[in-house]
This record gives C-alpha cells, structure tokens and sequence, in this order.
C-alpha cells in the first residue's frame, strides 16, 4: 500500500494537514546517542529472549518431557515456531506502519510485542505437557518478532542515510552480544530451564525500557494513512520485482550470504568429531569446541559490524564493502573446507566473524536506501527479515545430501563459499545505491 492508494488527489506526504508529517518525511538529523542505545538495548533483550532458549531451554525441557524422544520434540516446537517468524514480523511490520498513535508508530508494537513474549516466556516456565510448550514458544516468537519488526523499520524512519551503517553496525552488535547473553542465562541457570525462562523474559522487559521513554517516535497522521482493504494489504506483501528491482536483488543477495553462512555453522558439532576429530587430536570435546568457535566468532561479529557499519558511512559507499565481506565469508568456508584441522576450525571461525560482521552492518544499511516507500517501511523490512529466517528451512535440506551422498565437508564448504559468492556478484546488480 501507498499513498496512491487514497481516493482523489495524491498527498505530498511532507505536508498533511499543514503541518510535516515527519513519520514519513527523509530524516536528515543525526540521532542521538541515548537513542541509539534504546535500540542497542532491544536488540540485545530479543535474541536473549530468542536464542536462550534455542541454544538450550527449550532442549532441557524437551527431554524433561521424553528423554527418548527430546530430538522430535525440539525439531516440532522450534519448526512451528519458525514457521511463526515467517510470517510474524512482515505481518507486524505491515500493522505498524498503519498505526496511528499519539505515541508512534513503532512504540506500540515494541511496547506489545515485548510484553507478549515475556507473558508467554513465563507460560513456558510451567508449561505442562508438549502442545502447551508448543504454543507458547510460537507466542514468544510472534511476540519478540513483533517487537523486532518495529524497531528494525524505527531504523530508516528516524536515522538520516550517512549515519545508517553506525547505527546499523550497532544494532547488529546488539544482536551478537544478546545471543551471547542468552548462552549466559542458560549456563548460570545450570539445567534449571524454568528459571532461565524467567530470566529471559526479565531480558526482553529490561531491554525496551530505555527506548520506550527515548523513542521520539513520529505520530502518523490519520490522513496519511490508506483506507484499509483486505485484499490490497495481503497483496502489498508482493513486492514486485519489475517496478522494484534493486530491493528484489538486495532481497536475494541476502538470502543467498544468509543460506551460505547457515550451510557453514549447521554441522559444526559432527563437523569437529568426524572431522577434525578435535577430541583425539587435541583433547576437547566437540561441544566445547562448538563454544569456543562460536566466542571467538561473536567476538569478531561484534567488533567488525561497528567498525563496517562506521567505514561505510564515512566512504559514503555500501556495495563495496557488501561484495568484500561476502567473499571474506565464502573464504571462512573454504578455510574450513580444505583445512580440517583445529587451527583451521578457528582461523575459519575468526575470519567468518570478520565477514559477517561487516556483512550484517553494511548490507542493512544498504537495504534501508532501496526500500519502496515510506509509509510501508516495516512491512517491507519484513519482507527482507524472511531472507534472514528462510535459510534456516532450506540449509538443512541444501546441507545434508553434500555431507551425506556428495562428498563430505569438503563439498559442503565449497557449496556454501560459491553460494555466498552469488550474493556477492548479484550486489552490482543494485543501481540505485553506490
């Protein structure tokens, strides 16, 4: 939907009501540093929210239920829940973007969905039997998906293109150090998943606080707003690559570095027993291994998505570093690939972080420029947000006939580095962005 949607003349949407309707307007202030931090700050409370659970809460609870069968139902609760996130945050973005309040209209959703995902994180805490687990796992997801989608399209709506890859790099530094603090929450609760859930949910309260009192949300004037239309709402979430061709390429660039990059941690654990054989070689054991990879990598995200984001904002400049750290990617895979050795897993692991880093920073800032429209800001975001959970589908099921029937790791890795290097060639496919 659009503001050609509206009946007689188009308004300018910088003058509604003879005033600016600045919720739609290009911003052009530099955003402060306390609200950079509010978002910082939810970015860090949803994926410790989200991947506390995920990493081992969920996992615990799962065999508290049935030891034998924990793998079924961990593979039927975060598959359901998957599922949700699908459709949850293009869905709630969309719902933003036509909010009218006097508050905003991202507050609402963040306000919303946090609350929704730590009702249902504590639900989860006595959850008596799998369905109910079930539910409210999906509830979490649609409650912190909620939330995520507001403040991912709170991005272009309040920080000017030349800070976008700062603000962008942090925010993805955001979401490093929370999937961080979620393995945390689940080490110190030591097997106690009732009280991790209870932690998590703290987590995701505490992280919206700052931002919902430092939001400077812009209201949406209701004559900005389209006449609301069944049909023309579920049609909007095609976005036509024809008429939008540099957002359907950033689209597949990231789903195809996002597919790759899944292809490369998917099997790490098996990857480090059978082939590396860390425990007779080096005496760890593959799990532990699996941590230290994933620090040194964390680490690495953390540092180099501040940095990309702040380089690209002083070059002026987004594809070059997109294209750059794509192939620094598909080299971590290759690495990998050719050198299955415990210094080949870490140098794989470091250079993986470096690329991805940057990747998360600049890439996000570069999408933000190539978006359609104003108005639908969150709905297309969201758009772009299932290019980023789709590979978690459809890795696997590229992933396992590589190790099973084609060759092993090796080819596994090399298929991961040549897709991710689509996504790099595809990137010059964007004009509208330099």
């Amino acid at each position: 939907m659009s503001l050609s949607d509206l009946p007689g003349p188009i308004p300018d949407p910088a003058v509604v009501r003879g005033g600016t309707a600045t919720a739609l307007a290009e911003p052009v202030d530099r955003v402060r540093a306390l609200w950079i931090t509010g978002v910082v700050l939810i970015n860090v409370g949803i994926n410790a929210a989200f991947f506390g659970p995920i990493q081992v809460l969920l996992g615990q609870q799962a065999a508290h239920f049935d030891e034998e069968q924990k793998e079924a139902i961990l593979a039927l609760v975060t598959g359901c829940g998957a599922a949700v996130s699908l459709v949850a945050n293009p869905l709630f973005g969309a719902f933003s973007d036509r909010t009218v309040s006097r508050f905003g209209r991202r507050v609402p959703w963040v306000l919303v969905g946090a609350i929704l995902g730590a009702v249902a994180l504590v639900g989860l805490a006595g959850a008596p039997n799998v369905a109910v687990m079930t539910v409210l796992w999906c509830l979490v997801q649609a409650g912190c998906n909620g939330a995520y989608a507001a403040i991912t399209a709170a991005i272009p709506d309040r920080v000017p293109v030349p800070q976008r890859g700062t603000v962008g790099g942090l925010a993805a530094m955001g979401q490093t150090v929370g999937i961080l603090a979620g393995a945390v929450i689940a080490a110190v609760v030591a097997g106690n998943f009732a009280a991790g859930y209870l932690v998590c949910a703290a987590a995701l309260l505490a992280g919206v606080v700052l931002y919902l009192f430092k939001n400077d949300d812009q209201p949406l004037p209701i004559q900005a707003r389209p006449p609301f239309s069944l049909v023309r709402f579920f049609q909007g979430f095609w976005i036509s690559p024809a008429l939008y061709p540099d957002f359907a390429w950033a689209w597949l660039t990231r789903l195809l570095v996002n597919i790759g990059n899944h292809m490369v941690t998917l099997y790490l654990l098996f990857f480090l027993s059978d082939a590396v054989h860390v425990k007779e070689t080096e005496g760890i054991e593959p799990a532990f291994g699996v941590l230290i990879l994933t620090g040194l990598y964390a680490v690495m995200v953390i540092i180099t998505s501040v940095i990309g984001g702040t380089l690209s904002d002083r070059m002026g400049k987004r594809k070059p570093l997109v294209i750059a750290s794509s192939v620094i990617i598909a080299i971590a895979s290759l690495i990998l690939g050719f050198a299955p050795t415990w210094a080949g897993a870490i140098t794989g692991a470091i250079v993986l972080g470096v690329g991805f880093g940057a990747y998360l920073a600049v890439d996000f800032a570069l999408i933000t420029q190539v978006l359609p429209t104003a108005l639908d800001r969150g709905r297309d975001l969201g758009v772009i947000n299932v290019a980023n959970s789709l590979p978690q589908v459809v890795a696997p099921l590229i992933a396992f006939p590589f190790v099973t029937y084609w060759g092993g790791y090796v080819s596994l890795y090399v298929a991961a580095a040549v897709i991710g290097l689509l996504g790099a060639v595809f990137v010059v496919k964007i004009k509208s962005v330099a």
